[in-house]
């Protein structure tokens, strides 16, 4: 938790601070969550689930596809402590998470912030595909701008 509260102060992730961040790591239907470490220290995290509510890559990716929902593995809770940065850390947790989906015979999609550039720059490197921009209504007083990707086939 002192990871995320550290990535959460820096750069705003989550956008909403949950009111018990261990049970946010690992709810929904995870198929898998792995660390990093660096010298010894827990320094990013990244899951992988199936959709849910309110995850827009999913229906995307298979509404072009032809496919069912049920086909992807989402990559999601993503992050890097500010003082890691720049060891292909965050490259390394996705590849991991894509590697698991792929095993599974699902494709990986996420959905991110689009005010989070950094992430957004990272996945287009990597070669993942933008397929939209959408705004999702998070609650009745917060409308948010969501970038979805799908990993490179």
């Amino acid at each position: 938790m002192r990871v995320l509260a550290e990535v959460h102060a820096r750069d705003g992730y989550p956008v909403n601070w949950p009111d018990q961040p261990g049970e946010w790591l690992s709810r929904g239907p995870l198929l898998g969550s792995w660390v990093a470490e660096l010298e010894g220290g827990l320094v990013g995290h990244v899951s992988l689930s199936q959709g849910g509510e309110g995850d827009l890559a999913p229906m995307l990716w298979s509404e072009r596809n032809g496919a069912t929902r049920g086909m992807t593995a989402v990559v999601s809770r993503l992050f890097v402590a500010p003082q890691a940065r720049g060891h292909r850390i965050g490259a390394l947790l996705i590849g991991q998470a894509v590697g698991e989906a792929r095993r599974r015979g699902l494709h990986p999609v996420l959905d991110v912030v689009a005010s989070d550039t950094a992430a957004a720059a990272l996945y287009e490197r990597l070669g993942w595909e933008l397929m939209a921009t959408v705004e999702q209504q998070w609650s009745p007083h917060q409308t948010v701008a969501i970038r979805c990707y799908a990993a490179p086939s």
